[in-house]
């Protein structure tokens, strides 16, 4: 399948793709390439979670999210989670585990999110990106469940984040 790309930005490349489909009609498709992300789900203690008020100007909304970045070119996923927790909320984690990885939206876009659990955190410095304005709050589990089920939560890596570890850890 021949991709052309047509856009090299920051972060990301866009392409376009072409494909023969069975019947012999081409198709083209618009991707997104994108190097990977991880997120992680930072436990304060067992009932109480590390969340992020964080202005995204691509929706034009302060969301409420979990910690969570673009892996850098090389950089093991592991070695990219603890150094965007500790950039985003200053803690550092005593232990922390890959839960899971997700496409947040595959018909478009190429991501794989890493989704890691923090726990035992340590207090420390935050070390935000310049153009990041970002506020954590620590929230009870139980609140952060009420924010996913009425909508207070729009962001999908934190919606996974959450109920993949009510559902499957806790």
């Amino acid at each position: 399948m021949p991709r052309t790309i047509v856009h090299e930005g920051r972060k990301i490349r866009v392409a376009i793709d072409e494909e023969v489909l069975p019947d012999g009609h081409l198709v083209r498709r618009d991707v997104i390439l994108h190097p990977g992300a991880v997120a992680i789900l930072p436990l304060v203690a067992p009932d109480r979670v590390c969340l992020l008020r964080n202005h995204r100007p691509a929706v034009g909304e302060t969301l409420w999210e979990i910690p969570a970045g673009t892996l850098e070119p090389n950089e093991p996923i592991e070695k990219a989670a603890v150094r965007e927790l500790a950039e985003e909320t200053g803690y550092r984690a005593g232990r922390g585990r890959k839960i899971h990885a997700f496409y947040p939206s595959p018909g478009v876009l190429d991501e794989r999110t890493h989704v890691f659990v923090a726990e035992e955190l340590t207090p420390g410095e935050m070390a935000l990106e310049r153009d990041e304005q970002i506020e954590p709050a620590v929230i009870p589990w139980q609140q952060a469940l009420a924010w996913v089920s009425d909508g207070t939560i729009r962001d999908a890596k934190t919606l996974v984040a959450i109920l993949l570890w009510e559902q499957l850890w806790r």
